[in-house]
């Protein structure tokens, strides 16, 4: 097949195909973003992201999980129904109030 000069003075108007990839990328990271979002929504853990200090008491049937926020760190912590003997000395005190919340007196 013979190409005619008239037909080298158009430009190829279709482009390169591989264009399209750059966008689904975009479009990839965009929806990464909203599934993490929507996984902390669900999860009822958007103050991690919001507030600085945070602490979230888990109960599950395996046990309480507690994860602690301080700044730019997170902890995670796991409780178990194992009794621990020793010695020390007293730091405080914890009581609860009536409407359910802990508060952890420290001791003088």
């Amino acid at each position: 097949m013979r190409v005619t000069p008239r037909a080298q003075l158009h430009s190829d108007r279709s482009g390169d195909p591989l264009d399209g990839l750059v966008n689904m990328f975009d479009i990839g990271l965009v929806l990464a973003v909203a599934f993490l979002l929507a996984a902390l929504k669900s999860a009822d853990l958007t103050e991690l992201l919001t507030e600085k200090d945070v602490t979230v008491v888990r109960k599950t049937a395996a046990g309480q999980t507690i994860v602690v926020k301080r700044g730019d760190q997170v902890r995670t912590l796991k409780l178990s129904d194992a009794e621990a003997s020793g010695t020390g000395s007293r730091l405080g005190s914890v009581f609860r109030l009536a409407d359910g919340r802990l508060v952890y007196v420290t001791g003088r």
